[in-house]
């Protein structure tokens, strides 16, 4: 029988608990359902300014009108293209398995006081990333330190502020007990570095900036870390599926995110990886699938002389030449999530020049692919060889649903040689990271201490010295465009360039809508935020609201004319619309309901919202409550 309080008086329960945590953090990004149709961090660029949801023949759920669909209860169920549930509950998951660890610790017999030390500091940080991305996600929330004993239903929230605060002085202990990643044998666990770099994270989230850029100076200074800048790794995993169709000049940007490079010892740059390898710890991340263009969607995608456009032929057919083979080259999209036409086009602008020396923008060395770049593949068509059109001579769109199946794409980013399609001859389906494939992916690199320590000296008033940072990561990306100084919105755009589908998007954007009107800083348009109203605002118009708001109707289709309404070939009727309150999610209804004795706080704009409901302003009282059942 399965008894807590024999399980964890031993170092090997604290280990699986441990273990258990490590693992749930790759969860948030490659966690799916049966469908295969999508992953966690999809949700998290959809509520942002870079992705939106392209299935529009299939309705978007609550994406087609994010206003009127985000609710605490129907908008909350978690299906194949929503996981906000998902993430409430895997963030309390991870603050149990942390808990489970504080709450035995003392009482495991053997252990030093150092070592004692260092399994409490990497609880702390579980337990720290699992409540900075809840409070960016969901605002007050509920703080839970211990196991309970017995069932607790009369929670109060807890203020954000006051949850972060707490993990600040969690994590400041962390990064003292935790050791050096130079100090272990192993990779994937906790180590000082990753616990400096949330530690500088929570630091914004404070307002403690000059605390935050020390942080990023040590990383980036004293830890022996070191951004890549030349090519590196083995050549076998250099190219893409089928050079002759796709060639890849050997470049730093691909080998970097390589799957197999990322935990390599002589990668300087990685801070923390999620290893997604062996069979037990393995979990299939379809981002071919899911973040590529349904290119091969013969009913919507034709040639100017009316045939299919893009055929995905399996090896084994007598139709296959491997200078033709867009399938391995590209993988299998459907296009179930596309990114926004700024993020294509836009983003990539410095200095009034898109930058298309910037190597993760760049088609001549195969890590960016333009849609016409690919080249018909259809031998019934007298086009064959030639490359993708979307009008035809006369004018005439060539593609039904341009939203699903017509958009360039980062192939550095979402490819991985799918090992199980690769092993059979009649596979038309590449999808990326399948059984036997390298999967792992990062959660913190250099590259971010970079652009954190930009972001600290910007709300310092020290752009300069911010533009300096954030062309540190430009250099190494072989940008022809420079800066000379930067607002928040270079920052925030860099990050977007470097960090794509590595940050939880929705979730900077919302701290940082938070440290522009604490700080009193202007955007990129010269609007300020007022720090008692930003995310206390309603309404689907242009002005007002939180800089989260404004990036994402200025960038996405959201509330656009040209984005409300749109029908797109085979498409029913879609209106991408969102709410300034849409800032931060609903607290799930279910967890209203679940704490029948006490009342959690709903937040601004969604039903059931009362600001008189009483909340903890500081997480000491919140602490001394969990034990009180009534």
């Amino acid at each position: 029988m399965y008894e807590p309080g024999k399980t964890f008086t031993t170092e090997s329960g604290l280990q699986a608990a441990l273990a258990m945590a490590d693992r749930h953090l790759c969860n948030n990004y490659t966690y799916y359902n049966n469908k295969n149709l999508s992953v966690p961090i999809a949700t998290e660029y959809m509520m942002s300014d870079l992705m939106l949801y392209g299935k529009t023949d299939q309705g978007g759920g609550i994406w087609d009108d994010i206003n009127k669909k985000l609710t605490p209860s129907s908008g909350m169920q978690e299906n194949d293209n929503n996981y906000m549930m998902f993430y409430w509950n895997q963030g309390y998951t991870g603050v149990k398995y942390a808990n489970t660890i504080l709450s035995y610790i003392d009482g495991v017999t053997g252990l030093s006081e150092e070592k004692k030390k260092e399994y409490k500091g990497r609880a702390y940080f579980h337990r720290a990333y699992r409540y900075y991305n809840l409070c960016w996600q969901f605002g007050d929330v509920p703080l839970i330190t211990k196991i309970l004993e017995v069932p607790k239903q009369n929670y109060k929230s807890t203020k954000r502020d006051a949850i972060l605060r707490m993990c600040v002085s969690d994590m400041e202990k962390a990064v003292e007990w935790v050791p050096s990643q130079r100090e272990m044998s192993t990779v994937g666990m906790v180590n000082k570095e990753a616990c400096r770099m949330l530690l500088a994270k929570l630091y914004l989230s404070i307002g403690e900036w000059k605390k935050a850029e020390q942080q990023c100076d040590e990383l980036i200074n004293n830890s022996g870390l070191a951004l890549m800048k030349e090519p590196f790794g083995s050549a076998e995993d250099a190219n893409s599926g089928e050079p002759e169709t796709w060639n890849v000049t050997r470049n730093v940007i691909w080998d970097l995110h390589r799957a197999v490079n990322k935990y390599r010892a002589d990668n300087t740059e990685t801070i923390l990886a999620m290893l997604n390898v062996t069979e037990q710890r393995h979990v299939d991340y379809l981002t071919m699938r899911i973040f590529g263009p349904s290119w091969n969607d013969n009913g919507r995608l034709k040639t100017p002389d009316g045939k299919g456009a893009g055929m995905n032929w399996a090896r084994n057919n007598a139709k296959y030449r491997k200078d033709h083979d867009l399938l391995r080259a590209f993988g299998r999209g459907i296009g179930v999530f596309r990114p926004s036409s700024w993020s294509q086009h836009g983003m990539w602008v410095v200095n009034g020049v898109e930058d298309n020396e910037d190597l993760r923008h760049n088609s001549k060395v195969g890590n960016w692919v333009h849609m016409t770049d690919l080249k018909y593949n259809n031998q019934e068509s007298e086009y064959d060889g030639k490359p993708f059109q979307l009008y035809d001579d006369n004018g005439k769109c060539l593609c039904e649903d341009t939203i699903r199946c017509w958009f360039d794409f980062p192939l550095y980013k979402i490819y991985f040689k799918d090992a199980s399609a690769e092993a059979n001859l009649g596979a038309t389906q590449f999808n990326g990271c399948t059984k036997g494939t390298d999967g792992t992916l990062y959660l913190y690199r250099l590259a971010e201490a970079y652009l954190v320590r930009a972001e600290a000296k910007f709300y310092q008033g020290d752009a300069a010295g911010a533009a300096d940072d954030v062309n540190e990561i430009r250099k190494r990306a072989h940008c022809s465009q420079l800066y000379s100084t930067v607002n928040i919105g270079d920052i925030m755009n860099e990050r977007a360039r470097e960090l794509y589908l590595e940050e939880w998007r929705n979730v900077e954007l919302t701290r940082v809508s938070y440290d522009l009107a604490l700080s009193g800083k202007p955007d990129e348009w010269g609007n300020t935020y007022d720090v008692n109203t930003w995310d206390k605002q309603e309404g689907t118009e242009l002005t007002g609201g939180s800089y989260w708001y404004q990036r994402c109707v200025r960038y996405s289709f959201y509330n656009q004319p040209y984005g409300q309404n749109i029908k797109s070939g085979k498409a029913t009727n879609i209106c991408y619309t969102m709410n300034k309150n849409n800032v931060f999610w609903p607290i799930p209804e279910g967890a209203i309901t679940a704490n029948r004795c006490g009342q959690l706080a709903q937040n601004y704009g969604y039903a059931g919202y009362d600001p008189s409901v009483s909340e903890w302003d500081n997480w000491q009282d919140a602490v001394a409550d969990e034990d009180k059942t009534k």
